[in-house]
């Protein structure tokens, strides 16, 4: 499997920030680290092997990007004010910085899906509703999409709009709900140990409302908030839905 690792420095996040490209050819699928980690960790824990098959066959090119939540979210040490504004950049980084880097390295706009595990599948599934002009849909797996999760009780513009539960449901405008309309959106879930499937019921529940075609798999009880789940449900959507 072709494996590369890319860096520049971000104007955005006025830091160095890396990825990691596996395959040669296919539609993107951009993942988003879970909590703290970093742009090797599917790979780490064996998600890259897990799709090895699909990548090789060209079905998938894999681009795996470093996380900021240690500087945002889950920094104890920042103001909530701060935290907030430093996840804006962290969107405008992937809007901005690495939509074009895919798109460059690919030779061609090709379809972009976001993925990404517990807090990594927020920030997939949250990109992809603020531009799903950008991205072709979206596979969540075991997220919380309600920001309020991980504010610890502060809530302001920045934060509602970052927030799917909370835009969401007052989305009027017409194109962009055309453009939601026509994505690929993926809401997987466990039912096991520290998983939360009601969160992923209640983003469900407001797709509906708003007539958004959309996929919710609730899996069983035996499947817990960790790797094993992630990867059996990865392979399975790669088998079954590419």
């Amino acid at each position: 499997m072709n494996r590369e690792i890319h860096s520049w420095w971000s104007p955005r996040l006025d830091k160095n920030m890396e990825i990691a490209v596996y395959g040669h050819f296919g539609p993107a699928l951009l993942m988003f680290p879970s909590a703290a980690a970093d742009y090797l960790e599917y790979e780490r824990f064996y998600m890259i092997d897990s799709i090895a098959p699909y990548i090789e066959a060209g079905k998938v090119k894999v681009f795996s990007i470093n996380s900021i939540n240690s500087e945002s979210w889950l920094n104890r040490k920042m103001q909530p004010h701060h935290k907030a504004i430093r996840h804006q950049s962290y969107n405008y980084y992937i809007f901005d910085e690495v939509v074009p880097f895919i798109q460059m390295h690919c030779q061609s706009r090709v379809p972009i899906m976001t993925t990404g595990v517990s807090l990594g599948a927020f920030h997939g599934a949250n990109v992809f509703f603020r531009r799903p002009d950008l991205f072709a849909g979206t596979i969540a797996m075991s997220g919380v999409y309600d920001l309020t999760q991980y504010s610890d009780g502060f809530f302001n513009e920045d934060c509602y709009f970052n927030s799917p539960i909370h835009y969401l449901p007052n989305l009027t405008d017409h194109h962009t709900l055309e453009l939601m309309r026509r994505g690929r959106i993926h809401i997987l879930t466990g039912q096991g140990a520290y998983e939360a499937p009601d969160a992923s019921r209640k983003l469900s529940d407001i797709l509906n409302s708003k007539s958004i075609p959309h996929e919710l798999d609730v899996w069983g009880y035996d499947m817990r908030h960790d790797w094993p789940t992630w990867r059996a449900m990865l392979p399975y959507f790669m088998e079954t839905r590419f």
